[in-house]
């Protein structure tokens, strides 16, 4: 084991998550959030699980996140159905199921609305601009800091609230009888208002040298939304190590979990890479150290790797 006594905590694994995940202890990590591989992709790098058998591999993991997620926690799935014979595939929706049959509860679904997507189109459909982001939890009631991510109003504030009516100024009720309202005057003071569950993110344009590397702003969204500092987050598909990294500069401690060497290794030089950054940064000027954003954290970079002779964890 190789320890970096800093902090926050940063603990990577290198391994099968259905092994490692055994070792976390029950009711101990904030929030989940991972991306898997999708079903029949990846297949050169992660094998490729196929459509009719993807709910029967990623059910006994679900069953260790149930087990290792406080019961205030969130666990955040990025997921998309692929199309098989000219139709949507339907074991995304089987998964869902078969997690609620588990215990958990299917609390939201967020839309990742790719902006820069590219366009295109096939001959019964047009590109994907948007992926799934399913919400979990153990209870109703679990931890969720809203103000964290609220957003700008903007310049239509300025130019709807100049001149209230009547109308305006007390709660007007939905038409259409939803039993929703709002009041307009409510916003005067307000340059902030709450984000939907529509987010408008890019996606990862530079070379992460992994193939479906997730942007930072993704999990910096959710890490934001579900946890505060100090708290666990858990990526048991590190893959290029975003989450973690983001989980880092952001002051949360974290544990990320991948099976494929060549990505391990390559989080461990982003890790590296950040490290001394830092430490240039602190030897140039104490001040300086003090605008920088990913550099100014510090870090506990814990790589481990499997003992081949008898299957414990061994120094690396």
């Amino acid at each position: 084991m190789e320890i970096i006594n800093q902090q926050p905590d940063t603990k990577i694994y290198l391994g099968d998550c259905r092994d490692i995940l055994k070792e976390i202890p029950d009711n101990s990590v904030d929030l989940i959030i991972t991306s898997p591989p999708y079903a029949d992709q990846r297949k050169s790098t992660y094998g490729g699980i196929e459509t009719n058998k993807y709910v029967e591999w990623f059910i006994p993991i679900s069953e260790e996140l149930l087990r290792v997620l406080k019961p205030t926690g969130t666990f955040i799935l990025n997921i998309k159905e692929k199309v098989v014979n000219g139709e949507r595939s339907t074991y995304v929706m089987e998964l869902i199921l078969k997690m609620r049959s588990q215990g958990w509860l299917w609390t939201e679904e967020f839309i990742w609305h790719k902006k820069n997507s590219y366009p295109g189109k096939w001959p019964n459909r047009f590109r994907d601009a948007w992926e799934r982001i399913l919400q979990f939890n153990k209870n109703k009631h679990f931890n969720m800091y809203q103000e964290a991510v609220m957003i700008p109003t903007g310049d239509w504030a300025k130019n709807r609230l100049k001149n209230l009516s009547e109308a305006d100024k007390r709660r007007e009720n939905s038409k259409v009888l939803s039993g929703f309202g709002k009041n307009i005057s409510n916003w005067i003071g307000r340059d902030k208002a709450y984000p939907t569950n529509v987010l408008h993110l890019a996606t990862e344009c530079n070379n992460k040298k992994h193939s479906a590397a997730f942007p930072e702003s993704l999990p910096e969204w959710f890490i934001k939304l579900f946890t505060i500092e100090g708290d666990i987050v858990l990526d048991p598909f590190m893959g290029s190590g975003t989450t973690n990294i983001v989980a880092a500069r952001l002051n949360r401690n974290s544990i990320g979990i991948e099976i494929m060497p060549e990505y391990y290794s390559l989080v461990k030089e982003r890790f590296n890479s950040i490290i001394e950054s830092n430490n240039q940064t602190h030897n140039e000027s104490r001040s300086h150290r003090q605008s920088n954003t990913i550099c100014k954290r510090e870090y506990s970079f814990i790589p481990r790797e499997p003992n081949k002779e008898n299957g414990n964890f061994k120094t690396t």
